[in-house]
């Protein structure tokens, strides 16, 4: 039987609406081609293999559209030592290496189907306004010394200079790579996330969760003058 084309552009739309985009139909192909799962969990539970990068099955909770798509056309090192789950964590070897470039097409795909997948429920904005100076300083103390978040993270120094460790993924970058809802409930409950990973579960209080929410997102390359 032949079906007529109106009734599969008909189908076609009504799947894209479902699922967001036509990239987002495309995407679980080209994590395949490109051999995402061999680094990367798509999915929360137990893995078949240890994994060597991070999860991306709450992805669209955790980045920024515009940086992703930018990201997988223009990678960088985040984490300079590796993941903790590389082999080579802490040895300066780590195995991954640099991340895949993928073209401007297939950049749109994965980061479509990327920021789909989610665990938190939906909820208004975390609208926090930006730290004046003096509060900034303040709560640079907390991160640095109080909590000693700078011993695994790099951060900026007082002349806006990477400083800290490296055991942990750089937030030099943090205010673009990251949404502001999904730090803030990582630093509430990062077992949550990563059940087995090495972020501290402290016991922060509502204040120190936002200022340390607004620290974390002025962190950005493009803003020198902050």
């Amino acid at each position: 039987m032949k079906i007529p084309k109106l009734c599969l552009l008909t189908g076609a739309f009504l799947l894209i609406a479902v699922t967001g985009s036509a990239g987002a139909l495309a995407s679980p192909a080209l994590v395949k081609e490109k051999q995402c799962h061999t680094c990367h969990r798509f999915a929360s539970g137990p893995a078949e293999k240890e994994q060597s990068a991070p999860d991306l099955f709450f992805a669209g909770d955790k980045f920024q559209k515009k940086w992703l798509e930018n990201f997988l056309q223009h990678p960088e090192t985040i984490r300079l030592t590796g993941h903790t789950r590389d082999p080579g964590f802490l040895k300066g070897t780590p195995h991954t290496g640099l991340h895949p470039v993928l073209n401007p097409e297939e950049a749109r795909q994965m980061t479509d189907y990327l920021m789909s997948l989610k665990t938190l429920k939906e909820s208004p904005p975390l609208n926090l306004p930006a730290l004046s100076k003096g509060k900034r300083v303040r709560v640079k103390i907390l991160f640095e010394r109080d909590y000693s978040c700078i011993a695994c993270h790099q951060s900026y120094n007082l002349t806006r200079q990477p400083r800290g460790g490296v055991s942990g993924p750089s937030l030099i970058d943090a205010g673009n790579r990251l949404r502001p809802e999904w730090v803030y409930q990582w630093l509430k409950n990062p077992k949550a996330f990563v059940e087995q990973g090495r972020m501290p579960l402290y016991h922060f209080d509502e204040e120190t969760l936002k200022r340390l929410t607004q620290y974390i997102m002025f962190h950005k390359k493009d803003d020198p003058g902050k």
